[in-house]
C-alpha cells in the first residue's frame, strides 16, 4: 500500500510541477493550461499511453485533469464500439456523468451551507 501511495504522489506531483512550470514560464492563462491538460489526457489515451500510466500510478494519474481527458476518451471509445457513430456524442458525458453530478451536488450543498462574503 505504501508503494502505491508513493507512486501516486510522484506521478501526481509531476503533473502539478509541469502545470506550475507552464504558469511560471509561459504567458498561458490557467484556463488554457487546464484545457491543455484535458486534451493531453485524451491524446495520450488515444495512443494507448495513459491506461498503463493510470494502472501504475492509480489516483496520481486518474484524479488530475489529464485523467478526466482519459475518462472522456475511454467513454467515447466504448460508446462508439457499442452504439456506432452516435457514441461520439454521448460516450464522454456518459462516462463522466458520475463525477460531474458529484461536483454539481457538492457545489450546491456548499452554496446552501456557507454564506457568500463580499470582497472588501
Amino acid at each position: 500500500m505504501l508503494t502505491d501511495i508513493i507512486k501516486a504522489f510522484i506521478v501526481g506531483g509531476i503533473f502539478c510541477a509541469v502545470g506550475q512550470i507552464l504558469i511560471d514560464r509561459t504567458g498561458l492563462t490557467p484556463a488554457r493550461i487546464l484545457t491543455g491538460f484535458v486534451v493531453t489526457g485524451v491524446i495520450l489515451s488515444a495512443f494507448g499511453i495513459y491506461a498503463p500510466l493510470a494502472d501504475f500510478a492509480g489516483a496520481g494519474a486518474t484524479v488530475p485533469l489529464t485523467g478526466f481527458g482519459h475518462l472522456l476518451a475511454e467513454g467515447i471509445r466504448e460508446s462508439v464500439d457499442r452504439d456506432g457513430l452516435l457514441g461520439i456524442f454521448k460516450g464522454g458525458m456518459t462516462a463522466a456523468s458520475g463525477g460531474i453530478t458529484a461536483a454539481m451536488l457538492f457545489g450546491l450543498l456548499s452554496a446552501v451551507v456557507f454564506r457568500q462574503k463580499d470582497k472588501q
